[in-house]
């Protein structure tokens, strides 16, 4: 064990995995510089024979690296996620579904044109029939062309003309499976029963432009380039992921907070 756990130890340094020693380390010994260069040698021999005799420690060695490496990828992604919650968790433009008391907030970004976010909402449909105590905060991010920025300035624009019927809207955009467009997008909006002059009015204002661009960035901040994303206690989601995995995420959140 204390052969393994020194060479595990050797290997890091050797991929640059462990912080250098202590300067009252460095006093106590002489440091790889200072060595001649038949010292060296005779240490990087004595080195590969010990690893080619025990491969199986640069595996630990990885191992334990790759965990370091996943402790401060979650670390990032937490202060992340602390430092922007406001705007994730209570932006009053953000459409609101699930349990607006829930215990557990799961933040979405969304386009409407995404192939993975339309495979995405039914899952988060059953994640909330499943959970009656999740909330769901949900953001446009349109980032697959003109058409997807059209479709979320409507729908931004519905949800402040008749926030009652957008669960209807934002359901049927989700589950049309066509190449969606402008038109598309406001006959859609036409048979969920919008006013259609009065949302194109209010989809071309500066201030819904303005919402997007704070959802751009936003998602900026958040270091997010794809849809679907998601956002649930300390974790960041990229992409999609089944509703067993969800149902995890939900569950570390749930226990992070009790």
């Amino acid at each position: 064990m204390r052969r393994t756990i020194a060479t595990a130890t050797l290997a890091l340094m050797m991929f640059g995995a462990l912080p250098g020693p202590a300067p009252a380390q460095q006093q106590s010994r002489p440091a790889l510089s200072d060595m001649t260069e038949a010292e060296r040698e005779a240490l990087r021999t004595e080195i590969r024979a010990y690893l080619l005799e025990y491969p199986e420690v640069i595996v630990e060695a990885i191992n334990i690296l790759e965990a370091r490496r996943k402790v401060d990828s979650q670390q990032a992604e937490a202060a992340l996620i602390a430092a922007n919650s406001e705007q994730l968790y209570n932006n009053p433009n953000s459409w609101v579904s699930g349990n607006p008391d829930g215990d557990v907030t799961l933040v979405e970004f969304a386009d409407y044109r995404c192939g993975f976010c339309k495979k995405a909402h039914p899952e988060v449909k059953e994640l909330l029939k499943r959970d009656p105590n999740i909330r769901l905060v949900v953001k446009e991010f349109p980032i697959l062309g003109p058409d997807s920025v059209v479709a979320a300035r409507m729908a931004q624009a519905a949800l402040d003309l008749d926030p009652a019927n957008f669960e209807a809207l934002n359901d049927a955009l989700m589950r049309f499976e066509g190449q969606l467009n402008e038109a598309i997008a406001y006959q859609i909006a036409d048979r969920v029963g919008y006013d259609i002059a009065a949302l194109k009015e209010r989809a071309a204002s500066a201030e819904i432009e303005a919402r997007i661009g704070d959802n751009y960035a936003l998602a900026r901040a958040m270091g997010l380039k794809g849809t679907p994303s998601f956002i649930v206690g300390n974790q960041i989601i990229r992409g999609y992921v089944p509703l067993d995995r969800m149902l995890a995420a939900v569950a570390e959140a749930r226990a992070a907070t009790n």
